[in-house]
């Protein structure tokens, strides 16, 4: 991971945007944050630390205290950081909550925290989350690190320097687990641990299927009585390989009956036949004399109906001939029909014809003709008079646009008249504007300060109440410190107390005392019964601890409180809050007028260029208008003669008519009704003749038929249906009485000298009846028998299968659980270590070896960072830890023994040499920056000079190492430096310098 660009606003002791470019001191490799103490040196790493997580190293309440306390209400808190990961450039930028004027209303809303995330992708930003949630989530799962973990090997913060070093192993073994990405061995756990319990639950399931077929076996064996003759004590249950023996001596048993059934069921199917067959011989001859008898009672009703079916036929044969003469009497109806209606229509025209003032005997076609030749002539006069309407219709709208124009030059000429006033009162309007205009700046100045006042002021009532209820607070919580520091006093005092009231209950008169050998004990202690024991020191120890930091937190909260309302009422002056609101209100109004005299400067001197540019506009367009007018006059008068003309014409062709077109739709019309007569009485001829030619083909055909007339021959017809029932009836009766004759006939032969005595048909099938009950109860039997021996026989071959899955399912079992157990850390494993924490001790021992090469020259050789396996109590991780050998005692000791600054050079070469295991790893995380946060300050100047030394060292690996400190050797040997000043007003500014060593 390496930073490249870190942005600081409102955020810490910085107000103004303040910028950190880490790239620059690439060349360098080793750069000093520097400044006074206070000026906010610590909070450049606190702004790395909230861009990435959201908290800083210094705060455990997240982003508290994160704003400036310099900002002013307006300005905004942002932190923003560049950085790369994987070859993968990323930003992100967060935001705190905090208060911010309200936009409508007046007083103060919250502004919420955000986040945003973007990827650098093709040579732009690319947005990727913008939700504090998902953009925590995506962060980690980028950064692979918590942020406990990053400030563990990155950001080495105050306080948190040496978490590391002196981390219990469960948390060591957390960060070594995400940085060498571990994971997949716990997993390995897991799934030999899955495998391990599949394995037990499948053998206990397969000897549990051998047990229950087992079950079901038995009950099966005595459920139908195949146990043994003797009797004899069933087999114990857990006996599986008796309880076996005894199913396939059952089996043997069942066979031997289904064979004995097999027997039974032969004899009694051959009984059931021969009666059966017996049946079937009486049931057949009973069947072929009922056939007979019904054979000769069908025949008879055949012959019965002969007579009525010879009727039918001759209706039929007469229907036939008339059929044959159907179409000539129907043709001669239906022409007479038509001849009649071509008369009525002959009649309906002349009526017409005579109406519209025609004769009867008028010549028609001639008639037709005049006509035609009449509307030939009239058709050049109707053109014409169309050319007259349009001529006219143009008339028209030229003096209607005549009539518009000259009204738009009355118009134009009294606005011309109107221009001069109107520039006269924009110009007087315009002046006044832009006197007032000219006032908004000087006031929005003012009345930004006297908001700035007046906010001041307002708040100032809520933090005194804030400052007095925040020293009450620290006097309660400075009472309740001392109380707990007492309680915590009066049980030590009980205790002691305690241990001289047991030894005195153990005083005998005579014997030694076992503290001062005395034999007489004249005044030996009371025992106090309410005894003291650890925890209830313990927990009062902790009662104490909890009041001091709450004591503490209260003094800084109060301390802040009281600064808070020395700021706000510098701020407000000697102004009271009603004082100062009037004087805004009254500002507000002359500013409101300003701002609206400056909204409206623009439009007036647009009004005034627009006053030039429209008189200019409507004098020329009077010009244009003027023009038309002529124009216009001169068509109108030009198109008087010829409309004149084309009226004249018109009116000679039209005669009596209204117009040219009603006189050629009249002659139309007549000639329409002349040609409609002519063609009615040509139709009336063609119809008669037609119905001539149909009455001599009907008299024709007549005379040669049987029949009378054209009605005889439609009363003999007979509709399709009806005629074709009737012949199917005839057919039908034929065939019918030729089959009754052949089917009595053969029966006849079929039952000659048959008889048969009533009940011998029920008496045989009663006994076919019985046979067949006895031959299926043999049947049923043998069928059970069977079943049973297949189910038992099936029921030995799984119990078998399931015996053999037993035995492979145990070794199986058994070599799973030694190996899952093993990695578990469980017995066989002697040393109780998993193997993820196996590989992870591995690890740790390569950062240990890489820390001594630093720590043994930093302290000169005498101390040494062992690895320690060693088993930890109460079921603590082991294999994770870490000792320190002391040369001048030849002893190990425990981190926690070391001085400040002997802790400090043991941290810091663990760090180092756990930053470069990592980095090291292929799919490690690479660490290519890492910040160092004080401690130097306890160092001698030998021993500093040998830390400067390592940190120096680590250029050669492109790594880019921060450091903060205020101790002046440093700033003489690291050139390149950040230095965070704090500035007269208040708030810090970031000053940057990166210098390469030639340089320097």
């Amino acid at each position: 991971m390496k930073l490249h660009r870190l942005e600081l606003t409102g955020f810490g002791p910085f107000r103004e945007r303040q910028s950190v470019d880490f790239d620059a001191f690439d060349d360098d490799g080793l750069f000093l944050i520097s400044g006074r103490t206070g000026a906010g040196k610590s909070s450049i790493l606190d702004g790395v630390s909230f861009a990435l997580y959201g908290s800083v190293p210094r705060y455990d309440g997240g982003d508290r205290r994160l704003r400036s306390d310099h900002s002013f209400l307006t300005d905004p808190t942002e932190v923003r950081l560049e950085f790369t990961v994987g070859g993968t450039r990323w930003r992100v930028t967060r935001a705190p909550e905090y208060e911010r004027p309200a936009k409508r209303g007046g007083g103060l809303t919250l502004e919420p925290a955000r986040a945003e995330l973007e990827e650098w992708v093709d040579g732009a930003w690319v947005g990727r989350a913008a939700k504090q949630r998902e953009v925590g989530l995506a962060l980690d799962e980028v950064l692979g690190l918590s942020a406990q973990q990053f400030q563990q090997v990155i950001l080495l913060a105050q306080n948190k320097f040496s978490r590391f070093l002196l981390a219990p192993n469960a948390e060591r073994q957390q960060l070594l687990r995400t940085l060498f990405g571990t994971r997949r061995f716990e997993a390995y756990k897991e799934a030999l641990e899955e495998r391990r319990r599949d394995a037990q639950k499948r053998l206990d399931e397969s000897s549990t299927r051998v047990r229950t077929l087992l079950d079901v076996a038995e009950r099966e064996i005595t459920e139908h009585g195949l146990h043994p003759a003797d009797g004899g004590e069933p087999p114990a249950e857990a006996d599986v390989i008796a309880r076996t023996s005894a199913v396939e001596r059952a089996l043997v048993r069942a066979e031997y009956r289904v064979e004995a059934r097999g027997n039974e069921r032969a004899l009694a199917t051959t009984r059931a036949d021969a009666a059966v067959a017996e049946h079937r011989r009486l049931v057949e001859v009973a069947r072929r004399l009922a056939d007979l008898q019904t054979a000769r009672d069908d025949l008879a009703a055949r012959e019965a109906e002969t007579p009525e079916v010879a009727a039918l036929r001759a209706r039929v044969e007469r229907a036939r001939a008339a059929d044959a003469l159907r179409a000539p009497v129907e043709s001669a109806v239906r022409a007479a029909g038509e001849w009649s209606a071509a008369q009525e229509s002959r009649r309906a025209a002349e009526a017409e014809w005579v109406a519209a003032g025609g004769s009867a005997d008028d010549d028609l076609p001639a008639v037709i003709e005049d006509l035609t030749g009449r509307i030939a002539r009239a058709q050049a006069a109707a053109e014409e008079e169309r050319d007259a309407a349009a001529l006219a219709d143009a008339q028209r709208l030229r003096r209607e646009e005549l009539a518009e124009v000259d009204a738009a030059l009355d118009a134009l000429d009294a606005a011309l008249a109107a221009v001069p006033e109107r520039r006269q009162r924009v110009a007087t309007d315009l002046a006044e504007t832009r006197a007032v205009a000219g006032r908004h700046d000087d006031l929005a100045a003012a009345r930004a300060e006297l908001a700035t006042r007046l906010d001041a002021a307002r708040s100032l009532e809520r933090l005194t109440q804030s400052a007095a209820a925040a020293d009450a607070a620290y006097a309660e919580a400075n009472a309740r410190s001392a109380a707990a520091s007492a309680h915590v006093g009066e049980l030590l005092r009980r205790r002691l107390r305690g241990y001289a009231g047991e030894l005195a209950a153990s005083l005998v008169d005579g014997e030694p005392c076992a503290v001062c050998g005395a034999t007489a004990h004249p005044r030996p202690a009371a025992h106090d019964t309410a005894h003291v024991t650890d925890d209830d020191l313990a927990a009062a120890e902790r009662a104490r601890d909890d009041a001091a930091a709450a004591e503490r937190d209260a003094a800084q909260a109060a301390a802040a409180a009281r600064e808070a309302v020395a700021a706000a009422a510098a701020t407000a002056g000697d102004r009271g809050v009603d004082a100062l609101a009037t004087a805004l209100a009254d500002l507000d109004a002359e500013l409101t007028a300003a701002r609206t005299a400056r909204d409206r400067l623009d439009g007036l001197e647009k009004a005034a260029a627009e006053i030039d540019e429209l008189e200019a506009a409507a004098q020329g367009e009077a010009v244009q208008l003027r023009q038309r007018s002529g124009s216009l006059r001169e068509e109108i008068a030009a198109a008087e003669g010829a409309l004149a003309s084309a009226r004249r014409a018109v009116d000679a062709a039209r005669g009596d008519y209204d117009s040219v077109a009603a006189r050629i739709a009249a002659d139309d019309d007549h000639r329409r009704l002349a040609g409609r007569l002519l063609e009615a009485r040509r139709h009336e001829q063609t119809r008669r003749e037609a119905a001539d030619a149909a009455d001599r083909d009907r008299d024709e055909r007549l005379a040669d038929s049987a029949f009378i007339g054209p009605a005889d021959v439609l009363d003999a017809l007979l509709p399709a249906a009806e005629l074709a029932r009737v012949s199917e009836r005839i057919d039908a009766h034929a065939a019918a009485l030729a089959a009754a004759k052949a089917r009595a006939f053969e029966l006849e032969l079929a039952s000659v000298d048959e008889t048969l005595d009533p009940g011998a048909v029920e008496a045989a099938a009663d006994a076919a009846a019985a046979a067949d009950e006895a031959r299926t109860a043999a049947i049923a039997a043998e069928a059970d028998a069977a079943g049973v021996a297949t189910g038992l026989r099936d029921l030995l071959q799984r119990i078998e299968t399931a015996i053999g899955a037993v035995a492979t399912q145990a070794e199986d079992a058994a070599a799973v659980t030694r190996l899952a157990d093993t990695v578990a850390g469980r017995a066989p494993n002697t040393m109780k270590m998993d193997l993820e924490t196996f590989v992870l001790a591995g690890e740790l021992e390569e950062i240990v070896a890489a820390a001594n090469l630093r720590l043994a020259e930093m302290s000169s050789g005498r101390y040494t960072l062992r690895h320690s396996d060693a088993k930890q109590a109460r079921g603590a991780a082991s294999g994770l830890s870490i000792e320190v050998l002391d040369a001048h005692t030849g002893r190990l000791r425990s981190p926690q023994s070391l001085s400040g600054g002997e802790t400090f050079l043991a941290s810091l070469a663990l760090a180092l040499g756990l930053a470069e295991v990592v980095t090291s790893r292929a799919g490690g995380i690479r660490l290519d920056t890492l910040f160092i946060d004080e401690g130097f300050g306890s160092l001698d100047p030998e021993t500093l000079e040998l830390a400067m030394r390592t940190l120096d060292e680590l250029r050669a690996g492109g790594r880019v190492v921060g450091v903060i400190s205020h101790v002046e050797a440093m700033k003489d040997q690291i050139p390149a430096q950040l230095v965070v000043e704090a500035t007269p007003e208040g708030p810090s500014v970031v000053r940057q310098a990166a210098l390469s060593p030639a340089a320097g």
